[in-house]
């Protein structure tokens, strides 16, 4: 028996999980006869599932039910509560259970308590854009499942200019995977560059440009991130962490702070050695405008998921930023 639950908003991240447990259940002779996938809209959709799971595998290989965008773990009827606690404890064992959701299950629930109990559930929710250190542990996992060789640097580099987009981190990865086919070398930086497609970087780069107080390169970068279908979300995610990142910093230099490691994890930098142009970038910026970035932010922030036109509203706060840093 085995019976899984994944959820989260990375719907791509998912389905690759999925893709790689249906490899590892299902014979690929016998995948039409043994794979059931149970979309949400169908009549008893749990119910359905439930009694699939209890049915042996026909030819080779393994039973595999999906129940897709269930919501089992966000809302349950007793009486179905009651069909889980009869048959999750006696599905076969040569079944795989899987439920996916975007939702987080509600733990207060009997139902998500059920499936706490019996099956192994899995978070794939998008990495925060300011954690480097995830963000760079998720590329080297994916390289390793990809037989991609990468060195630091270059993994570094990808986890900054792909940002939490897993999409594309497949995507990149398996462009350099087919460069790389025929060394036995990691990859450095300067091989794999002129393949990624650097939204995030592009992101940073717009960061750079306020911090200057250069409007017109500013809005500049703002055109070219739309233009390349990079969410408004997205950008603004990646400013917020820039900028929480070098407020940090910034305190803890004037508060007396000297040792670069106890600044780098306070900052939730990943790499101290940043830490030293990071220091330079800030000489001349105050904590006192880094402070203001907040507000303007989290303004950018509600006019975005009001609804606001993306463009001049991205624009209009990349100016009022950029005013703050004005030499």
């Amino acid at each position: 028996m085995a019976i899984y639950v994944y959820w989260g908003e990375d719907s791509f991240a998912i389905a690759q999980a999925v893709k790689a447990l249906q490899k590892k259940v299902l014979d690929p002779a016998w995948e039409s006869f043994n794979m059931d996938k149970i979309a949400p809209d169908h009549p008893d959709s749990v119910i359905q599932g439930l009694n699939q799971a209890m049915t042996p595998p026909f030819g080779a290989g393994d039973r595999f039910v999906w129940l897709i965008d269930t919501t089992l773990a966000q809302r349950c009827s007793e009486s179905l509560l009651v069909e889980l606690e009869r048959t999750l404890p006696s599905i076969l064992k040569t079944t795989t259970l899987l439920f996916t959701s975007p939702s987080k299950p509600d733990g207060r629930l009997k139902s998500t308590k059920l499936l706490q109990k019996y099956a192994s559930i899995q978070e794939f929710s998008p990495i925060p854009p300011w954690k480097t250190d995830l963000l760079i542990g998720q590329v080297r996992k994916i390289a390793q499942e990809l037989g991609v060789k990468l060195t630091s640097d270059s993994a570094e580099f990808l986890a900054e200019a792909v940002g939490n987009n897993t999409r594309q981190l497949y995507s990149d990865l398996e462009k350099i995977r087919l460069l790389g086919s025929e060394s036995s070398q990691p990859l450095s930086v300067d091989a794999i560059a002129p393949l990624i497609t650097a939204s995030t970087q592009n992101s940073l780069q717009l960061v750079a440009a306020i911090l200057e107080g250069k409007t017109d390169r500013a809005l500049e970068l703002v055109t070219e991130l739309l233009r390349q279908n990079e969410p408004a979300l997205k950008i603004l995610a990646t400013l917020i962490g820039q900028f929480r990142q070098r407020l940090w910093i910034k305190v803890m230099l004037e508060s007396g702070e000297r040792d670069d490691r106890t600044i780098a994890q306070a900052a939730e930098l990943n790499n101290p050695k940043k830490l030293y142009f990071l220091q330079k970038e800030l000489a001349k910026i105050s904590v006192n405008q880094l402070q203001q970035t907040l507000p303007l932010l989290l303004e950018l922030e509600f006019s975005l998921k009001r609804g606001a036109e993306e463009t001049s509203t991205l624009q209009t706060k990349a100016i009022e930023l950029c005013q703050l840093f004005k030499p």
